[in-house]
């Protein structure tokens, strides 16, 4: 493009941006985090599910930017009375990256691998739910639950339920292998993801012949490149504080949306002093959530009250239960027998927020007679310690999975929460597939965690694109960590 641009200045010619943006087939996203692999059967990393999802991986279903299912590998599909046998028809002639074709074989293999005992699947307890996957023949898979579960289509359209070959699916963490309107190219470590156009895609093809998902952790490094024309998107731009700076610049739009960031403080349930309910109340108390956005968030955000973020649909605004209350805050420890200078660890991961909410977080409970020491981990020791082994004190995270509540009933959670009222009203949402029962049993169940305070849920906040304002397509308002570029395109 550059030679492009100086052959014709050479001529005497002017080529506008409109035109430049008519002659691209190529855009460079930037983003915070670089993925620990490639493969989200593997790991909760939302960084693979940003460049992967509908991009490289599919599933039988799709979850919009609205949040709403949408068919996708499953052209259709019904459910049995009971709510227990799920018939999908596949989409014809479609394959995957490697030339396998995509059959009903390929399903059960994915989903009961999900599912099985040596899966690391970060959603497996999901599959087990799954008793067989027979296939009356290629294009049509039959799923038996275990018992009924009213958001299967729902939880089908993460990404961690992607569709994969069994002839690639150990190779996807470094070489990934769908069936998407994009492929694969290469993965520069500490630099760059490069995928491209998949001219053989199954659906409509997507317009750009390459998208570069470059790793920009440094908010100031990421805006100098925005402003000379060397990123051309930042989807969920981590330093609001900054966006200042694009102000006033014609060929860059900032645009706010949504998305399902939950902010939270993760306490280890099983570890002491953290199993006893007043030490978590104390925790809550101690901390100013309302002055921790000002200062954190930048002033943009909505203090959570439970473990679900404004943007969802049952998302309820319940009453503040912990308002900033230093004296009960240290009460509370007293009757605990937790001791002033009391010595605490947080760790947290190296994204933006994490750090500075982390420091903030230290200060406020520093105050109350408790010493944090600060422990600053890189991604893939954050997602083995914490995440895999659950080995930690407090750690500050932001889940971002969509109307992921149902975190809080499994087993292998990292922050070993468990609480048989919770269950049972977990259980009773599942089995239901009545739309006001479901509504009802999701306000319960935040209430619930809002009383237990198994973590402390700190802030929501919204999610600021900064893109050059050529883009077009570009997912502005987010239902799940993802990134899909193949409707994107440049625009006069």
């Amino acid at each position: 493009m550059k030679s492009t641009f100086a052959l014709l200045t050479m001529a005497g010619l002017s080529l506008g941006t409109s035109a430049l943006a008519q002659t691209r087939d190529t855009m460079s996203i930037g983003v915070s985090i670089e993925p620990p692999g490639l493969d989200p059967t593997r790991s909760p990393s939302e960084a693979i599910g940003t460049i992967t999802y509908n991009n490289v991986y599919e599933g039988l279903t799709w979850l919009d930017r609205d949040g709403h299912v949408q068919p996708l590998l499953a052209r259709d599909w019904t459910v049995s009375d009971e709510g227990r046998v799920y018939h999908f028809t596949l989409q014809e002639n479609v394959h995957f990256h490697d030339g396998t074709p995509l059959t009903c074989d390929n399903v059960r293999f994915s989903l009961l691998r999900a599912g099985a005992t040596s899966s690391t699947n970060p959603d497996r307890t999901f599959f087990t739910n799954i008793a067989d996957v027979s296939c009356p023949n290629a294009t049509h898979a039959d799923i038996t639950l275990r018992k009924a579960h009213g958001s299967f289509t729902y939880e089908l359209a993460w990404n961690d339920a992607s569709i994969l070959s069994p002839s690639s699916a150990d190779k996807n963490a470094s070489h990934p292998i769908g069936t998407g309107p994009f492929f694969f190219q290469d993965w520069q470590r500490g630099d760059h993801v490069t995928l491209s156009r998949n001219s053989e895609y199954w659906g409509k093809a997507p317009a750009l012949k390459t998208v570069t998902f470059r790793f920009m952790p440094d908010p100031l490094a990421a805006s100098n490149a925005l402003l000379a024309g060397e990123l051309d998107a930042y989807p969920s731009f981590p330093a609001p504080e900054i966006l200042g700076r694009f102000a006033g610049n014609p060929n860059i739009k900032v645009v706010r949306g949504t998305f399902p960031f939950k902010a939270i403080l993760a306490l280890n349930n099983a570890r002491r002093p953290f199993n006893d309910l007043r030490v978590r109340q104390a925790l809550a108390y101690a901390i100013d959530r309302k002055a921790l956005i000002q200062a954190g968030a930048d002033g943009d955000g909505t203090v959570l009250q439970s473990h679900m973020a404004p943007n969802d649909p049952d998302y309820t605004a319940l009453p503040d239960r912990y308002p900033y209350n230093p004296e009960r805050a240290r009460e509370l420890l007293k009757e605990a027998g937790i001791k002033p200078g009391t010595q605490l660890t947080l760790s947290y991961p190296p994204i933006t927020y994490a750090r500075d909410t982390s420091e903030i977080v230290a200060a406020y409970l520093e105050q109350v007679g408790l010493i944090v020491t600060l422990q600053p981990l890189e991604w893939p020791s954050w997602l083995g310690r914490v995440f895999g082994q659950g080995s930690f004190d407090m750690t500050v995270i932001a889940h971002t999975e969509p109307h992921d509540i149902g975190i809080y009933d499994r087993d292998n959670i990292y922050f070993h929460y468990k609480n048989p009222q919770f269950h049972e009203l977990f259980e009773q949402y599942e089995a239901s597939d009545n739309a006001e029962d479901r509504h009802r049993l999701s306000v319960a169940l935040q209430d619930r965690l809002a009383q237990d305070e198994p973590n402390v849920f700190l802030y929501s906040r919204p999610r600021d694109t900064v893109l050059n304002r050529h883009i077009s397509g570009l997912w502005i308002d987010q239902q799940i960590a993802a990134c899909p570029m193949a409707d994107v395109t440049w625009q006069p």
